[in-house]
């Protein structure tokens, strides 16, 4: 390790309370008085500074202090990160949107990015125009770890059962539909014996397993047949439009995927179970400034938005 490398690993950072003092006075005695110590504790610590950074910092020139050639290149960047840093402790705990430059990291489902993220850009933008934000396709195995180990600020996702060391709040409640062609059978007329024997897409990042539509309808005693699984819902319109196939599809993800399309949105002719989406987050970040004004940035606008009203 590079020796003066070592040396400011072990350096007090009082001394460079003392080194701003005597850069911006010039002068030790004036230094002395602005800190309220005596001029032989200011020159004992500039000694000390001396020793640590390997330069002689200043030169006398007459009563004045002259910063050495090394000193008057750095010590503008010192002093600036100096003023950043003292901003940053007076800032503690606190956090300021219009002034922060926090970076913030959400997992959803994909069918939930399209809703939300036009509109969360928005309002950080209006809100908090210096923050950052990453957005990643959740995956429920990881959920608890990625929000322990602070990986994830927040994780929107279905209702499902929860580590103690997590924190929720519901997000809303939504009701499945079908989308079809405007000309298609179902469009015209919806029965339960039309719906059942009609030709369906189902929707799942997964291979093979049962969808949530599909598990509903059994607890009802009921089948359907699935001509088509594809991986995303806007595959799923697509096809639904250009096709006989229909999609069963929660409302508000409906809504705003089909909208300037030539399809319908139909109400199902069977009770099928609300979609409960909650918001996460690790029971760490409870009070902490940044993720609440977070958290509340995102339930606001579930509660406000026009898609997520029934």
């Amino acid at each position: 390790m590079n020796m003066i490398h070592h040396r400011v690993d072990q350096l007090d950072l009082n001394l460079l309370k003392v080194f701003e003092a005597v850069y911006r006075e010039k002068h030790l005695g004036r230094a002395a008085a602005m800190l309220f110590l005596t001029p032989s504790a200011v020159s004992h610590a500039m000694r000390r500074l001396r020793e640590h950074l390997g330069d002689p910092l200043f030169v006398r020139d007459g009563r004045c202090m002259r910063p050495t050639p090394v000193c008057a290149r750095m010590a503008p960047e010192l002093l600036e990160e100096l003023a950043n840093l003292r901003s940053l402790l007076q800032r503690w705990g606190v956090f300021e949107p219009a002034k922060s430059r926090q970076h913030f990291r959400l997992a959803m489902p994909d069918a939930i990015e399209v809703m939300l993220l036009p509109d969360l850009v928005k309002l950080l933008a209006e809100e908090a125009p210096n923050t950052s934000l990453t957005t990643a396709h959740l995956d429920r195995r990881d959920m608890v770890s990625s929000l322990a180990g602070n990986v994830l600020d927040v994780a929107i996702d279905v209702a499902v059962p929860i580590d103690s060391d997590l924190q929720f709040q519901p997000l809303f409640h939504d009701q499945m539909c079908l989308v079809t062609r405007k000309d298609h059978a179902l469009a015209q007329k919806m029965t339960a014996k039309r719906y059942l024997n009609a030709e369906h897409i189902a929707v799942s990042s997964r291979a093979a397993g049962t969808v949530i539509e599909d598990a509903s309808l059994a607890k009802l005693g009921l089948t359907r047949k699935v001509a088509l699984r594809c991986q995303n819902y806007h595959s799923a319109v697509a096809i639904a439009e250009s096709s006989d196939f229909a999609l069963t599809i929660p409302l508000a993800l409906a809504r705003t995927i089909t909208a300037g399309k030539g399809l319908v949105i139909s109400k199902l002719p069977f009770e099928l179970p609300s979609v409960d989406l909650n918001l996460y987050w690790h029971s760490d970040m409870e009070n902490d400034a940044a993720n609440v004004w977070f958290r509340k940035l995102i339930l606001d606008h579930f509660s406000l938005s026009d898609v997520f009203q029934p």
